[in-house]
């Protein structure tokens, strides 16, 4: 099981905490394509559990190097001394090629430690501008949810650390297992960061009299060549009104919602079935291999055969 560590120092905040204590605490292996999820543990200075986590296994900060991952929570002290142990073990940790993230104002503390030096960092928009201020080697992005550099990642704030998590076991169990999760936690499976991600579908209608049975009615047919006209008759809509209504329900438009649709599409075949691409990309509605190559990469940032050997449903 993938070891997560979540630091939690003197400073750390409860909703950050909170976050990543169900996301990577809570079973849920059947979500993933190889039964595994995550083991987490609680890291404190001495390995005293912490009072917000009493229950949790815990271990001092320089047990850090064990974890495959390490989620730094947020922090309330953004001009207090860091501990200087915790400096040393996480960059320990990094060197030992543990994956680090932090979560809001935790980008403060791997700051501390000379992690987001030379990187593209973001953290809560309030504080983006005292982050670029005091750490001027660190390429602070304040009109982001989250930057992954694949050995670090960082949050902004509040509830983009549950999007950054998401995206976490979307690198690490596929598509599936985070539509999955977002799904049980009533949130949008996806939700851009500050670069091409592994995508999943918009956020669903928010109910079922609205625009929800023409989109399962669009869904059933992704292999065919849909288009706005047939979305709107389907909704006995206009194109206009139909382009209003999926703004407003899904803060999408049509097209857009099509081709992410066959994309997600694309992503569940590649993980579930042995269909070739160019099954896949009929499947789907993009027609060719080629076609379909060339909009996958442009979305997810990998090509459908990486993605399948990465992702494929064991």
């Amino acid at each position: 099981m993938p070891l997560v560590a979540l630091v939690m120092h003197p400073a750390a905040m409860l909703y950050e905490s909170a976050i990543a204590a169900e996301v990577f605490g809570v079973d849920r292996s059947d979500l993933s394509p190889d039964g595994q999820w995550y083991d987490l543990v609680a890291s404190t200075a001495d390995g005293t559990p912490h009072r917000w986590l009493p229950d949790l296994p815990t271990v001092p900060y320089a047990r850090l190097t064990d974890a495959d991952t390490v989620v730094v929570s947020s922090t309330d002290d953004l001009d207090g001394e860091q501990d200087p142990a915790l400096s040393r073990a996480l960059v320990a940790a990094h060197e030992r090629g543990t994956r680090i993230a932090s979560l809001c104002t935790g980008a403060f503390v791997l700051a501390a430690a000379g992690l987001l030096d030379g990187r593209t960092a973001t953290t809560h928009w309030m504080h983006a501008d005292a982050l670029a201020h005091r750490y001027p080697n660190v390429d602070v992005r304040a009109d982001v949810l989250y930057t992954d550099e694949e050995d670090v990642l960082t949050s902004a704030g509040k509830t983009a650390a549950l999007d950054l998590c998401i995206h976490l076991v979307r690198n690490d169990f596929g598509a599936v297992a985070a539509n999955g999760i977002a799904r049980r936690l009533v949130v949008p499976g996806h939700r851009r960061g500050g670069q091409a991600q592994f995508i999943t579908p918009p956020a669903e209608p928010r109910t079922q009299d609205g625009l929800g049975p023409t989109l399962e009615w669009a869904r059933g047919r992704l292999d065919q060549p849909l288009t706005v006209g047939d979305l709107a008759a389907r909704a006995g809509l206009s194109t206009r009104q139909l382009a209003r209504r999926m703004h407003a329900e899904l803060q999408t438009g049509p097209l857009d919602w099509l081709h992410h649709q066959r994309i997600a599409r694309a992503q569940e075949l590649l993980e579930r079935t042995d269909a070739s691409i160019d099954q896949i990309a009929h499947s789907c509605g993009m027609g060719t291999a080629t076609t379909l190559r060339r909009h996958f990469q442009r979305a997810v940032g990998v090509s459908p055969t990486t993605y399948r050997s990465t992702f494929r449903l064991r």
